[in-house]
């Protein structure tokens, strides 16, 4: 158990530093001033979990209650702000640094869960919201729509991976196997949809083609 306790900080502070890596290089992207990478660093980095904590009753909320969040997420948006050619000549940087984070995320998310006493489904659920949660924050504030609605295995990536570890915990699974498994799959699954374009199916017909060729609206011109 002390291995646990040890296991799932080390993650959280690991999932708060990629997506604020991913947070920065996006506010930097939109060219941002240095207050306004910070911020979108921080709460790129620990919406996730302060939302999974809240409903939890883990309160207050580590990224709230321990500074190490908060110097995590600075360092990560002073890193990018002075060196963000090093960060950018990385492949899709955003994506990549914000798969890493969701895998992170997912697996300590659905790990604190269970501890509380949830559920497996709540748990998973709860894994699943601590890796979307900072970047969806992050879209909404830079006024994008949130990659979890783009059907692009964003939000299946995390329940997937936070469902190995509630799977591994039934089971009798150590911690650690099922969150590396379980890190690995989210991780290779969000890594697969943004180099391959899987996703989940979409409405390919625009809502302007349906109007156009909507019975009722002959009627209407008539």
């Amino acid at each position: 158990m002390a291995t646990v306790q040890l296991f799932v900080p080390i993650l959280d502070l690991g999932g708060t530093f990629v997506f604020a890596i991913s947070g920065a290089v996006a506010a930097v992207n939109r060219r941002l001033d240095i207050f306004g990478i910070l911020v979108l660093s921080f709460v790129t980095g620990n919406f996730g979990g302060i939302a999974r904590d809240v409903l939890i009753g883990a309160v207050p909320p580590a990224a709230l209650s321990e500074i190490r969040y908060l110097l995590v997420s600075v360092i990560a948006g002073l890193i990018t702000f002075f060196w963000y050619s090093g960060v950018d000549r990385l492949r899709s940087p955003v994506l990549l640094f914000d798969a890493a984070g969701l895998a992170f995320f997912a697996v300590a998310g659905a790990q604190k869960a269970i501890e509380f006493g949830l559920s497996p489904v709540m748990a998973a659920l709860l894994g699943m919201l601590t890796g979307i949660g900072g970047g969806v924050t992050r879209d909404v504030l830079l006024a994008e729509i949130p990659h979890v609605l783009r059907s692009d295995l964003y939000a299946v990536a995390a329940l997937a991976g936070a469902s190995i570890v509630v799977v591994g915990d039934m089971l009798g699974i150590s911690y650690e196997v099922s969150a590396l498994i379980g890190g690995a799959l989210c991780f290779g699954l969000r890594f697969m949809a943004i180099r391959h374009g899987w996703n989940l199916p979409i409405a390919h017909l625009s809502a302007q083609a349906r109007a156009g060729t909507d019975p009722s609206n002959d009627i209407k011109s008539n």
